[in-house]
């Protein structure tokens, strides 16, 4: 696993990165400068624009922590350039981290194991890139009637949009739970106890409608879990 990382973070792959968060970067620079320029036509004034940024900025702290949580261990697998790339455009770590291990799992090796060919490398690559694609592609053709459509089901009831998101997020962390929890009685545990973490923060954070604790749930159901399979370890 030594060499592959070593190829993983050699200069090249360094060069790509900086040139993919430059382009994000500049992408966020226009937009923050589109939104100040129309402020104005919605009503704001210089004040209220700068307190929304700074709202904003302190806001967005919360979910990069989250995310931060995730990247140690996925930047130990792939190497801390891939890493940039994939989290700078998508923005979700435990996404990446699925798409890591499923292009692991196609090649026929585990995701970080000693005997990682640099096929398995490449093979881990183009499943986070392809898979991260299909979400540009669908935001671009989609996005407008996506809205129209969520503006008439929030019409009709509110509540059926928050069921559908919190629905897809159980059902998305119990299917990558489930994939450790047949590993062993401790994983087993720690698994049950990271998704019923997930499901209750999820459910409150919906009541209290919370915002950042949706965010931060994924971090801190990992961390529980963790702990648990830590401690289950000397238990069992």
């Amino acid at each position: 696993m030594g060499d592959i990382l070593q190829i993983a973070n050699s200069t090249v792959f360094w060069v790509f990165a900086f040139i993919i968060v430059a382009i994000v970067a500049f992408q966020a620079i226009v937009f923050l400068w589109i939104a100040s320029r129309s402020a104005g036509d919605a009503g704001m004034n210089p004040t209220e624009v700068k307190t929304a940024i700074r709202a904003g900025f302190i806001s967005s702290i919360g979910p990069s922590f989250g995310i931060a949580i995730i990247l140690v261990s996925l930047i130990a697998l792939i190497g801390s350039p891939i890493t940039l790339m994939r989290v700078g455009i998508i923005g979700s770590a435990a996404t990446e981290s699925s798409a890591a291990s499923i292009g692991a799992s196609a090649f026929g090796v585990e995701l970080g194991a000693d005997a990682f060919p640099i096929e398995a490398l490449a093979a881990v690559m183009w499943t986070m890139f392809i898979g991260g694609t299909g979400w540009l592609i669908v935001t671009m053709l989609f996005t407008k009637s996506l809205g129209r459509t969520q503006e008439k089901i929030q019409k009709h009831n509110p509540k059926i949009m928050a069921a559908i998101a919190l629905a897809a997020m159980i059902g998305a962390f119990a299917y990558l739970a489930s994939q450790q929890m047949i590993t062993s009685l401790s994983h087993t545990i720690a698994g049950i106890v990271a998704v019923a973490a997930m499901i209750v923060m999820m459910k409150y954070a919906d009541h209290r409608n919370l915002s950042w604790l949706k965010e931060w749930a994924l971090g801190f159901a990992l961390l529980i879990g963790m702990t648990t399979g830590y401690l289950t370890t000397f238990i069992l």
